[in-house]
């Protein structure tokens, strides 16, 4: 399963064509403790700051700190593809994919052309934030994150994509130039009084989201609580967990793809999920099978992600 999931993480943050969705990778991810983040590019670049990510939540409940404090701030959390931006005494310099968080893929020629190219501050400054694209493109994230691996600069230009900056790191002159105290309103204000779209100042309609971030605001209260290895203690992503609908496995048979690859489904007793009934499931390859240790006649829980192809996820 470990190999799946890798593999599966390696697609989503490539920005090739994922074989799982957010949701079917949660799932799959919760029940087999996996918690590896990104993956290491071949010509990887260090960034400038590590970019963790967000611990995921799927009970408010159960987040890791209050919610309700003044000190508190709320913003979407956008479905796109994680970008930094390194800025140094002002100019653009750098920009890397997400890679594992320690290491990016260099992706300045296409950044200099969305993101902008100068910024009020001396020293180092590193910007982060999404790219996305309308969620009324179809697989809106793969169209995003396809862009960063385009070739010609021309094609990429023709794709209809946003940088959206939803974090600021810097090596101490930020404090300098607020007024009202060093916090992420005041941040995300700065960056969008020098020509940015950020999530807590810009209009989020239209654009794919998977999920709500709580964080702390204050700036030197949010590095206090530190990090883990992957996460920051100061922030998490509120997420809605898909409920699974339990059914047989009646059978398995093996279907050719439009590229040619063989690979096996599941024959279900029927089960609605959602709004659909649903009879049929993938079930990726035979590892797959292996993996979840799966027999005709035992129990499985499936999961739907609006209309792709509902996948299992586990043995009853």
């Amino acid at each position: 399963m470990k190999n799946l999931l890798d593999n599966a993480s390696k697609a989503y943050y490539e920005g090739s064509d994922p074989f799982l969705t957010d949701d079917q990778f949660d799932r799959l991810a919760e029940l087999h403790n996996y918690h590896d983040v990104g993956y290491t590019p071949t010509d990887g670049i260090r960034h400038t700051y590590q970019m963790y990510s967000l611990q995921k939540c799927f009970d408010i409940l159960d987040s890791p700190f209050g919610v309700l404090s003044s000190n508190v701030v709320l913003s979407v959390k956008l479905d796109g593809a994680a970008v930094a931006l390194t800025y140094v005494n002002g100019s653009l310099q750098g920009a890397l994919t997400r890679g594992d968080g320690i290491h990016g893929r260099d992706i300045l020629d296409k950044m200099l052309h969305i993101a902008p190219n100068t910024i009020g501050l001396h020293g180092i400054v590193q910007v982060t934030g999404e790219i996305v694209a309308p969620e009324r493109i179809e697989n809106a994230r793969n169209y995003a994150a396809g862009a960063l691996n385009l070739k010609n600069i021309s094609e990429f230009m023709d794709r209809e994509i946003l940088f959206y900056a939803h974090g600021m790191e810097d090596d101490g002159d930020f404090m300098g130039d607020v007024e009202y105290g060093d916090t992420w309103q005041t941040r995300m204000e700065f960056l969008k009084d020098h020509d940015f779209n950020t999530v807590h100042t810009h209009m989020t309609d239209g654009l794919p989201k998977d999920g709500l971030v709580y964080r702390i605001n204050d700036t030197y209260d949010f590095m206090a609580r530190g990090f883990t290895a992957k996460h920051p203690r100061g922030a998490f992503a509120l997420k809605e967990r898909q409920k699974g609908v339990v059914t047989t496995l009646e059978d398995v048979t093996w279907q050719v793809g439009k590229s040619g690859v063989v690979s096996p489904v599941a024959i279900l007793t029927p089960t609605k999920v959602g709004d659909a009934w649903v009879s049929r499931a993938t079930l990726h390859n035979l590892d797959y099978i292996r993996e979840l240790n799966l027999e005709i006649g035992c129990k499985v829980e499936i999961i739907r992600s609006g209309e792709i192809i509902p996948r299992v996820v586990r043995r009853v």
